[in-house]
Order: C-alpha cells, then structure tokens, then sequence
C-alpha cells in the first residue's frame, strides 16, 4: 500500500468535505489523482465512507510536499467555488507541510499561470 498516496487523497477528500459539499467535479479529480497514482478506486471510496486523522508530514520529501500542495489548491478550485472553510484548511495543511500560509493565497490566483517547475521555484524560494 502506498501510504503516501493514501494520505494526500485522505486530506483532499477532507478538503472536498470541508464546504458540507463534495462536488462530483472534486470527486472526479480526486479519482483521475487516486488512478494516476495506481491506488485502487475502492480503497479511495473507503477513505470517502470513513476518512482517517491527518496527522504529520515530517517525512515527506520536497517534491512530495509541493505535490499535496498543488493538489489541494487544485482540488479547491475545481468546481470554481472558494469557501472561507477550504481557505483555512488549505492553509492549516499549508503550515503543516511547512509552508507559509500566504502560499494558498498566492497559488489560489497563479496555479494555472505558471508551469508546475515554475511554481514550485516560486514556492520554496518565497513560501518556505
């Protein structure tokens, strides 16, 4: 089992919960993320039934970081509705990933600006 994987869809389900409404377009994307990624789609809909704590991320690599990062920044603006109770998930994970919070707001507006090399200069010179 992945766990890595397991944890980033866990929090990104948690993120699509986070406005009382899982919109079919979140789901949708978290299910291409869960595939891309070869994690079986009944462990993804095991983890919507019954999400798991997030815990800490201490030993995620850059790269891993940066990916939960852009997934949730994704996934919050896929269905084009921001709620306050996403933007303070997004950041709270932000913070935990070890990120300043102002990178949510800073990606929220430049995600689809910018190549994904790009932006991840961007972040860890200016968000870390």
């Amino acid at each position: 089992m992945d766990i890595v994987t397991r944890k980033q869809l866990n929090i990104l389900i948690q993120l699509a919960e986070a406005d009382k409404h899982f919109s079919q377009l979140e789901r949708q994307r978290i299910f291409k993320l869960a595939r891309k990624k070869n994690f079986p789609d009944n462990e993804v809909k095991d983890l919507i039934r019954n999400p798991e704590p997030i815990g800490t991320f201490g030993a995620l690599s850059d790269a891993q970081r940066f990916d939960y990062l852009y997934n949730l920044i994704d996934i919050m603006l896929v269905d084009k509705k921001i709620f306050e109770q996403e933007l303070i998930f997004c950041k709270d994970i932000a913070i935990k990933l070890g990120f300043k919070k102002n990178v949510v707001d800073f990606l929220k507006t430049e995600i689809y600006n910018h190549e994904e090399d790009e932006l991840r200069k961007i972040v860890f010179k200016e968000f870390t």
